[in-house]
C-alpha cells in the first residue's frame, strides 16, 4: 500500500455498456490510476446500465471485469452495492469480480465516524410512480420469471423498460425525481447517524443540513459517469476523531 492507502474511494452510477466505450475506459485508468492506491472501493448501485443475470457472459464488458482482477491483485476490497439498474447482480459476478456484496442502508465506520452507505433511490419518495415500479421488480416471484426467459428475451425486454423510462423521466419534474428532505431527515433519525452517502440522483453536492434544527450532519451525492468520472475521496484526519472527503472529477 502506499501512503494513500488511508484513502476509501466512494463511486455510483457509472451506467457502464458496450455503447460508451469512453466510459469503460475512463473506468479501467479510474483502477489504474487511483483505485489500485486505496484501502477499499465502494461501488454504491447503477454500476451497469443494466444487468439482466449472472447467466449472462457479457462478453463485451470483459475489460471490465479484468479492471477487478487488478484491484485484486493489488489487495484492494471492493465493496458493492444494488442500484436500480444492476439490482439483479448475485453472488456469481461477486465470485467474478472479488466484490463482496453488501445491502441497503450499509453502516461503515471511519474514524469513529458511523456512515450509512445507500443507493439513493428509497430516498425518493415523491416519485410514487417509480416506488411502485420499483417494489415489483424487486419482488422474488417477478425475478424468478424474468430470469427464466432466454437471454435474448431478456434483453428485448431491458430495451422496452429502458425506453419507457426515458419517456417517463422527461414528463417528470426535477422535484419529483430528487430526494425528499422528509425521508432524508427519517434516515438520519432511524439510523442514528450524522453522515450519508448515496448516488441515484446524479447531482453531485455536499449537504450541510441540522437534525431537529440542533444537529449538524452532512449528506453526500455522488454523481455520475456519462461525461467524466466521479468519485468520493474520504480520509482519516491523523490525531482526531473525524474524517476528510471530497467530490472530486476524474477524466
Amino acid at each position: 500500500m502506499s501512503s494513500d492507502s488511508s484513502e476509501i474511494l466512494f463511486i455510483s452510477d457509472l451506467h457502464l455498456t458496450a455503447d460508451r466505450p469512453f466510459i469503460i475506459e475512463l473506468f479501467k485508468r479510474f483502477i489504474n490510476e487511483r483505485a489500485i492506491y486505496a484501502e477499499a472501493l465502494y461501488i454504491l448501485g447503477d454500476f451497469f446500465e443494466y444487468w439482466i443475470g449472472d447467466d449472462d457472459p457479457a462478453d463485451e464488458l470483459n475489460t471490465v471485469f479484468e479492471a477487478f482482477d487488478t484491484l485484486k491483485e493489488h489487495d484492494v476490497p471492493v465493496y458493492f452495492m444494488h442500484g436500480n439498474r444492476d439490482f439483479l447482480i448475485g453472488q456469481q459476478f461477486a465470485d467474478k469480480t472479488h466484490c463482496q456484496l453488501i445491502s441497503e442502508p450499509k453502516h461503515i465506520t471511519v474514524n469513529d465516524q458511523n456512515i450509512v452507505l445507500l443507493h439513493g433511490d428509497s430516498l425518493c419518495t415523491h416519485d410514487i410512480q417509480y416506488q411502485e415500479f420499483k417494489k415489483q421488480v424487486r419482488s422474488e416471484s417477478w425475478q424468478q420469471d424474468f430470469t427464466a426467459k432466454t437471454l435474448d428475451e431478456r434483453h428485448a425486454i431491458i430495451q422496452s423498460l429502458r425506453q419507457s423510462s426515458k419517456t417517463e423521466t422527461a414528463e417528470k419534474q426535477d422535484e419529483i425525481m430528487d430526494v425528499s428532505q422528509e425521508a432524508v431527515m427519517q434516515l438520519f433519525q432511524s439510523e442514528n447517524s450524522r453522515f450519508i452517502i448515496h448516488g441515484h440522483t446524479h447531482r453531485p453536492y455536499i449537504h450541510e443540513v441540522m437534525i431537529d434544527n440542533k444537529i449538524p450532519a452532512t449528506r453526500i451525492v455522488l454523481g455520475d459517469w456519462y461525461k467524466e468520472g466521479s468519485l468520493l475521496s474520504v480520509k482519516y484526519q491523523p490525531d482526531t476523531s473525524g474524517i476528510k472527503y471530497q467530490l472530486e472529477s476524474f477524466s
